[in-house]
Parts: C-alpha cells; structure tokens; sequence
C-alpha cells in the first residue's frame, strides 16, 4: 500500500501544488493558494474538476465569476479559461482533479 500525503507528494514547480495521484486516465493535484494569490487564466486541453478543502476563493471561467467556499465542487470542460484569486484570509485549498 502506498499512502501519500501533501509532504511527501512530488512538487509541481512554480506552485504550491503537490501530486497526489497520477494515473492513466486521472490525476489528482492539492494546491494552495494563500490569502491574495491569485493562479491566472489558463487553459487545458483536459476536464479538470475543482473541489474546495479549505478557505474561499473567486473562480473565473471565460465570462463568469462565482465565490466558492469549503464543500464546493465545479466542473471545467477543456480548452476553456479558468483561474483561481484567493479572496479569504486564510489559505485556500483545492483538490484539482485532472480528467484525461
């Protein structure tokens, strides 16, 4: 059995992410953003689904903006703009789950 945690998780350069899981058809990301980060609009050329662990934070999509708080789960579709701003004051963490 291999238990991994976000200390012992591979680091994504540039972020505070860690991977948590990488498969053929998945993969799981724990990142934080702390209060005032902000992760820039971006594209990806896979589904990626956001579920919020900790914090609150103002996700973007294209044309759309919406607050999402702990508990809170949104699904982006590929090639489509997304990006994350931390509007809390404490650390906002994501499971980012990578569909491939």
């Amino acid at each position: 059995m291999k238990i991994t945690t976000p200390e012992n998780a591979e680091k994504i350069p540039g972020l505070k992410a860690r991977k948590m899981f990488t498969g053929e058809k998945a993969e799981l990301i724990h990142l934080v953003l702390g209060p005032g980060e902000c992760l820039p609009l971006h594209a990806n050329p896979f589904d990626v689904v956001f579920y919020v662990l900790k914090g609150k934070g103002q996700l973007s999509i294209e044309n759309e903006s919406a607050t999402l708080t702990i508990g809170d789960t949104v699904e982006v579709k590929a090639n489509i703009q997304r990006g994350w701003a931390n509007t809390g004051e404490e650390d906002l963490a994501l499971l980012v789950v990578k569909i491939f």
